[in-house]
């Protein structure tokens, strides 16, 4: 079977086509092009939805020739429904029921919260996992049971992506700014004391953000590595009591921010005391990609016939833990 999958939940539109073989996924194609915002400035939807517009048949065109298939060839069309920016949504959207209408191909709203784990597990190899999904969007520790993914911590505010974005912006660099924080956090080993947040097995980011701002006049660079210490270890404290909780004897980390090499030393720690496998999404997509829309319409077109045209959404607030996982 072979899938067609669509990402533009918000700086990402991407196309990616993945064969399924049993239980086995193959990308034979992924595609993207990024919107890139002016230095310090973060998404704007509407900017980011006319770059996705004007992209959306370079990329898909690019996505068939590499994968060697036609649109003819597809079984069915999958697309990122949310959460996300709703401007970019609806053109992913759009685009796909373009395709399912003119060919007649099945097709699938995803959420893409749940393409991120599904696409970290296949690639990963990742069973059973307790999940960490850390990104622009979202901050949640997850754990599976009775078909749905269960929230065993989550921000209360911000998320760890969005904390690290504002204040990448705020000392001049362009969104997404996670690499150039972390970069830049190597250089030193010098910590200044910042607020810790942790409530019950939630994090609140925004006193961080706030704290971390006052300090960069004495050096950006100490005042990066103290923001990813401190943010790291609040994210490895509620990581180890939910696997203390949960006693899950994998933790997979999904999402933009799994890409930080800091974040998976300290949780590495975190499982060697529990003795539990440690997984990684590949840098490569950890990020906002089709194959993570794909790879979950392909699992879903397991169990659904796919949903009609008029039953096609797109949800800028489409919570993860609402989804039922049949497959």
């Amino acid at each position: 079977m072979i899938g067609l999958g669509i990402e533009s939940t918000a700086h990402t539109f991407s196309c990616a086509i993945l064969e399924k073989k049993g239980k086995q996924g193959k990308i034979l194609s992924d595609v993207r092009k990024i919107y890139r915002p002016p230095e310090g400035e973060g998404i704007h939807p509407r900017e980011a939805s006319r770059h996705h517009l004007e992209n959306s048949a370079i990329v898909l065109s690019e996505c068939l020739q590499e994968a060697g298939v036609t649109i003819k060839d597809l079984d069915i069309i999958s697309y990122a429904a949310g959460p996300g920016l709703g401007p970019c949504l609806r053109v992913g959207a759009v685009v796909a029921r373009s395709l399912a209408s003119y060919y007649n191909i099945p097709i699938y709203p995803v959420n893409h919260a749940l393409g991120h784990i599904e696409l970290g597990k296949l690639l990963t190899g990742a069973k059973n996992p307790l999940v960490l999904l850390v990104s622009g969007g979202h901050t949640m520790i997850l754990a599976f049971l009775n078909k749905q993914w269960r929230v065993f911590g989550e921000t209360l505010d911000i998320t760890l992506g969005q904390l690290l974005d504002q204040f990448g912006r705020s000392i001049g660099f362009a969104s997404p700014c996670g690499k150039n924080i972390e970069d830049l956090a190597s250089s030193t080993s010098n910590y200044i004391l910042l607020p810790y947040s942790v409530k019950g097995n939630d994090v609140s980011f925004s006193g961080l953000l706030s704290a971390t701002k006052s300090i960069v006049s004495k050096s950006k660079a100490d005042a990066c590595f103290s923001l990813q210490e401190t943010a790291f270890a609040m994210m490895s404290e509620v990581v180890e009591r939910a696997l203390s909780f949960t006693r899950k004897k994998e933790l997979l980390i999904v999402g933009g921010v799994a890409a930080n090499k800091r974040l998976s030393e300290m949780l590495q720690d975190v499982c060697k005391r529990h003795g539990c496998k440690f997984f990684v999404a590949p840098q490569k997509y950890s990020g906002d990609c089709g194959s993570q829309i794909c790879w979950t319409g392909l699992l879903e077109s397991q169990v659904k016939k796919g949903v009609s045209l008029e039953d096609t959404f797109v949800t800028q607030s489409w919570r993860l833990d609402s989804v039922k996982v049949d497959y």
